[in-house]
């Protein structure tokens, strides 16, 4: 008969056994393309969605990135696509205060990382189709969809490469990055949740290349019929309106999400 160990993490189905673990099973991306777009929006608008105990930072930036994660330890080289939608936020604990991004979805086009993003890091993953990033004329493109109905699209265009001084200040701030989530298991069969509380997930980035530019983003404000899963998510985010443009990056470089001395943990 099946028995769990306490001292091992399992996923489902759990009667499998733990997880498996490889040597070669790192944390890290070695190859990772992002495009990214940051806007200041309404801040009573985009503060509902901010659960206690986090605060809004100074400004509610919203941050757009859409990744193409390849060359993965932990998928055995595989890599995928993904979507992230992030706000400014402070939490402010016991020893000082926090501010760091707080992820309000996270759209992936791979099964897998969506799973352990959400049972284990607490990262609120959904799925979308995620093609790759095109470029035609000097400009970058990027698109979500589902149910075969477009989520956004974005592009990126005027690009001008950064110079090496300022690769090694994004390299600075990547050392240390954060990002903060909110791990919520409904309960079975009944109202309330069995998790709930929020978390903090380190990261650490190593950018080689950027460019800066100008950006666009569109969000498409979907009915029940053509998303019926996601549709409040995606008009939430399109009724949070582009106040002022604040960023359009494109970088490549290499990301860990492993790190043994500064392990994801709740946020109590």
């Amino acid at each position: 008969m099946f028995e769990f160990d306490t001292d091992k993490s399992y996923m489902m189905p759990a009667h499998f056994g733990d997880r498996p673990m490889d040597s070669r099973n790192t944390g890290w991306y070695h190859d990772v393309t992002s495009m990214v777009v940051a806007y200041l929006t309404d801040r009573d608008k985009v503060q509902k969605y901010l659960p206690a105990p986090f605060l809004l930072d100074e400004e509610p930036i919203v941050t757009v990135a859409s990744v193409m994660n390849r060359d993965i330890d932990w998928l055995a080289g595989w890599g995928y696509n993904l979507i992230t939608v992030n706000i400014s936020a402070v939490y402010n604990g016991d020893a000082q205060a926090i501010h760091a991004p707080y992820c309000l979805v996270m759209w992936e086009n791979m099964t897998d990382p969506i799973l352990a993003g959400r049972e284990l890091l607490g990262v609120p993953k959904i799925f979308a189709d995620i093609p790759d990033h095109q470029q035609t004329g000097g400009v970058w493109y990027t698109r979500a969809s589902h149910f075969g109905n477009k989520i956004m699209d974005m592009s990126i265009e005027g690009l001008m490469e950064l110079p090496a001084e300022n690769i090694e200040e994004m390299n600075k701030g990547g050392k240390e990055s954060t990002l903060f989530g909110w791990k919520y298991f409904p309960a079975t069969g009944q109202p309330g949740a069995s998790v709930s509380h929020a978390t903090l997930f380190p990261s650490e980035s190593v950018t080689k290349q950027a460019w800066i530019g100008q950006g666009k983003i569109n969000w498409h404000h979907l009915t029940w019929e053509q998303n019926p899963t996601q549709f409040h998510i995606v008009n939430a985010i399109a009724d949070l309106p582009i106040l002022e443009m604040r960023l359009a990056l494109i970088s490549k470089g290499s990301t860990n999400l492993a790190l043994p001395e500064r392990l994801p943990r709740p946020l109590r």
